[in-house]
């Protein structure tokens, strides 16, 4: 893969020959006996008996998966496993992770969000090396529950590899956690995938015309997985109350989510949970985003409804694929035929999150997404392309001056948005990832409070990301 090639005069090359994708959503099952009945993935056991300490193993390595055709297909997995195990740490765990890279190319694990020292990130710029392992040792701040996800940030093969299955969650407790534990919880990690007719992963040369549009909108795919499963069915009982957290996967799509018009409740984001619940019909999520709801059982016994993605419209005009209106069926919410039972009392209050004070930012910096370049750049790895001082405050203003979405990632440091398009943003909540929509901007501000090195900010549409729409950040 060569980074920046000339991606502009590649987007026109599209434009010019009206490129759009002509799959259709793929309806049949992943693998032959796939159950139906959802299941959240395995949780990673914990190898040491110390208090306050996760030890733990994870192992990247090819694997053979057998197909519904009865074809056999080669992925990657994280432990045997797409998704890979389920890490479970609490607030104020010292957390060693030992990690053992079997794959035939260079790879590292990115802790999706967490604020962790730079060497620890495992972003591009410390790759493990085939045959080799790594000990990736940090502890977890208080005030930081919530769910993250790790996944591969190899320099220009991310995608690849999260492509070939290399995603998993990565859940922090609180001792203090204001909703109620007897909650049934649901961890979902969105995916999709896009297979050729011989079982293989469907990854288009990039001088080919599917490779140009991966190129353009970020992969997609026509399988839609839920903890690695096509369809699966949620079981639930009427009265019943739900908390699901849900995991976009995906490497480029984005998600509107509804369950048939049911009203939920969004309790959390990626940096955990609100200060006060917001009722909703339907949310967007964008990729790496994360979501926490609660799923109210207000349905009639042995009744079912579809949990959807609702179309969305991130695309560039050119690119557009020509299903992107249809609905997605992602999985089936089945009533028991229980009689129901009395909906739980939830708090109105969850927790406070303390205000980042704008007055106090010393710098505003701007950043402007274009067509696979940050500021008019593409990646360079040997290049700092934005210093700040250790324990500053700062504002960044992140414009999408292209006709297409960009969700922006941070690496290291959680951020509160402060207004979308001048518009004030009406709830406090921690982020990382914000999708900017097309010609849009968003304003944050964000405290480097600790942690100096460097660090990435990048699209994390991850096709656009491999080919250089990321920066390095400096802390100093």
């Amino acid at each position: 893969m060569v980074r920046g090639a000339s991606l502009p005069t590649l987007v026109a090359w599209i434009a010019s020959a009206s490129l759009t994708s002509s799959l259709a959503p793929h309806k049949a099952p992943l693998t032959k006996g796939e159950p139906e009945v959802f299941a959240n993935p395995a949780v990673l056991t914990n190898e040491s008996h110390s208090p306050h300490t996760v030890e733990v193993t994870l192992t990247a390595r090819k694997e053979r998966i057998l197909l519904a055709s009865g074809k056999i297909a080669e992925g990657y997995t994280y432990n045997g496993m797409t998704p890979g195990p389920t890490i479970e740490i609490r607030e104020g765990d010292h957390v060693i992770i030992h990690f053992h890279n079997e794959l035939p190319q260079a790879t590292t694990i990115h802790w999706h969000g967490l604020h962790i020292p730079a060497d620890q990130d495992g972003s591009p710029l410390y790759p493990i090396q085939p045959g080799k392992s790594h000990d990736y040792i940090f502890t977890i701040g208080q005030g930081t529950a919530g769910t993250y996800w790790y996944h591969p940030h190899p320099d220009v093969t991310t995608g690849y590899q999260v492509a070939r299955g290399l995603y998993g969650a990565l859940i922090i407790r609180a001792d203090d956690d204001p909703l109620p534990a007897s909650l049934p919880e649901k961890i979902i990690v969105l995916a999709d995938n896009r297979f050729a007719s011989d079982g293989s992963v469907d990854i288009p040369d990039e001088a080919s015309q599917a490779g140009l549009v991966d190129m353009e909108n970020g992969r997609e795919g026509n399988t839609f997985l839920i903890n690695g499963h096509v369809m699966p069915t949620i079981g639930i009982r009427s009265g019943e109350v739900q908390r699901w957290r849900i995991i976009n996967a995906s490497a480029s799509r984005v998600y509107r989510l509804s369950l048939g018009g049911q009203t939920f409740t969004q309790v959390g984001s990626d940096g955990g949970l609100f200060e006060h619940p917001v009722d909703m019909k339907e949310i967007v999520i964008s990729n790496s985003e994360r979501v926490e709801i609660l799923v109210h059982g207000t349905g009639a016994p042995g009744s079912t409804t579809t949990f959807q993605s609702l179309p969305y419209d991130r695309y560039a005009p050119q690119t557009r694929p020509s299903y992107w209106d249809n609905p997605i069926d992602l999985a089936t919410l089945k009533y028991s035929n229980e009689p129901p039972v009395t909906p739980i009392q939830l708090p109105s209050t969850l927790r406070v999150i303390p205000a980042l004070d704008t007055l106090t930012a010393t710098t505003t910096r701007y950043f402007a997404l274009g067509q696979g370049i940050i500021n008019g750049k593409t990646m360079d790895m040997n290049r700092v392309d934005t210093r700040v001082r250790l324990g500053s405050m700062e504002i960044w203003q992140i414009e999408n001056i292209v006709g297409m979405d960009h969700p922006f990632h941070l690496h290291g440091f959680r951020f509160q948005i402060i207004d979308r398009n001048g518009v004030p943003e009406k709830d406090r909540r921690w982020k990382d990832t914000v999708n900017v929509p097309k010609h849009e901007t968003v304003r944050f501000v964000v405290k480097f409070d600790d942690f100096p090195g460097k660090w990435m900010y990048h699209c994390h549409i991850l096709d656009h990301e491999d080919h250089g729409m990321m920066g390095i950040l400096e802390v100093k």
